[in-house]
């Protein structure tokens, strides 16, 4: 490929300059743009070598470390597809990548808006809890199986979980005198492997999108597997409140705000920490009573009285989330325990669930 700059289709930032219409290997023509990133652009194409199915192709954009990091995403997702060849456990699917004039691209079956998106459309109303379940085991499903494989996915967040159908019926709400949007099909698929790590290489230490960022890695204390775990619980919180639960920019008041909804920080994990500048005589050096004590006090609660009902999988969820938000790595839940935990059971005995779905409309 060239250097960035020198190709009259790039911009002045290494994005491809691209319209619909515009055809790619003489194969892939460009629908629409369906998103995009630092790394570069996602769009829909139809592909003409399959018959004219619609694709997603996300175009790098063409600069030396976007290329790398493309690259080592390519490693990652033909791994995926090695060992899930029939796509079962909800990674999404490469189809082919290739490079055009220097920007790497990879194409990928078409899924639809993001499980973020979609509470946005929704004005962040929640979902409701037979939905979280659903979502939560194929979730976990997919982490578990990219942890048996040896990877770390590091940026598990609401943007990076995809419904596949988006299509929804619209509910009328009568407590809110409003109609909200119910998807229809809450099949999902994990996305964006770009920062995924196998066991062997470098772990960097500062990983994952802030508000899902483990309590092990503010403390660079080294990280593995159990930092998705930790991410997979703010994502489910986030459905189910329809708000997201460490709503800051601040490592310390990210301690802070842990710390008032899971109680304090472990001694063992403040003693081996390399961040002792957020510590004083062992405890969190946090003053309540300044302006940012004073917004954790108010933004934040101990994590049971964020209940929305008290019916018992109301409470099993709840007794989940407290396993996956768990400080210590080592005694986090490990998400193949996770599918076995009580909160799943309507799903394996879809039979006994009568009770549950009337229970589970009642507490809406």
């Amino acid at each position: 490929g060239e250097a960035a700059g020198n190709n009259e289709r790039d911009a002045e930032n290494g994005h491809l300059i691209y319209e619909s219409g515009d055809i790619l290997e003489d194969r892939y023509e460009i629908v629409d743009t369906l998103g995009e990133g630092t790394f570069g652009k996602v769009v829909q194409c139809l592909d003409h070598s399959r018959g004219g199915s619609q694709i997603a192709l996300k175009i790098i954009r063409n600069l030396e470390k976007y290329r790398e990091a493309a690259q080592l995403e390519i490693n990652v997702l033909r791994e995926i597809s090695e060992k899930d060849p029939r796509n079962r456990h909800h990674c999404v699917q490469m189809l082919d990548w290739f490079n055009y004039y220097g920007h790497v691209c990879i194409s990928f079956e078409l899924l639809s808006l993001s499980t973020f998106d979609f509470l946005k459309a929704n004005n962040f109303l929640p979902y409701p809890l037979n939905q979280i379940r659903h979502m939560a085991h194929q979730i976990c499903h997919a982490v578990s199986f990219l942890h048996e494989n040896k990877l770390t996915h590091t940026d598990l967040k609401p943007e990076n979980i995809l419904f596949v159908n988006s299509d929804y019926s619209l509910i009328y709400n009568p407590e809110k005198k409003c109609s909200e949007r119910r998807i229809n099909d809450t099949t999902v698929r994990l996305v964006d492997f770009g920062s995924a790590t196998f066991d062997h290489e470098h772990h960097s230490a500062v990983i994952s999108t802030r508000h899902y960022r483990a309590p092990e890695v503010i403390l660079e204390l080294g990280w593995s597997y159990p930092c998705d775990v930790w991410s997979i619980g703010c994502i489910l919180f986030e459905y189910y409140e329809g708000f997201t639960l460490f709503q800051t920019h601040d490592n310390k008041e990210h301690l802070a705000m842990m710390e008032r909804i899971q109680g304090p920080v472990p001694q063992r994990m403040i003693q081996r920490s390399r961040k002792q500048k957020y510590f004083h005589h062992g405890r969190l050096d946090w003053n309540e009573c300044s302006k940012a004590g004073r917004y954790v006090k108010d933004k934040c609660k101990p994590l049971r009285k964020y209940l929305l009902s008290y019916g018992t999988e109301h409470l099993q969820f709840f007794d989940l989330l407290e396993r996956m938000l768990e400080y210590e790595p080592s005694n986090r839940i490990s998400p193949s325990c996770i599918l076995c935990h009580p909160f799943f059971l309507p799903l394996i005995h879809p039979g006994r669930s009568q009770v549950w779905r009337n229970s589970c409309d009642m507490s809406r």
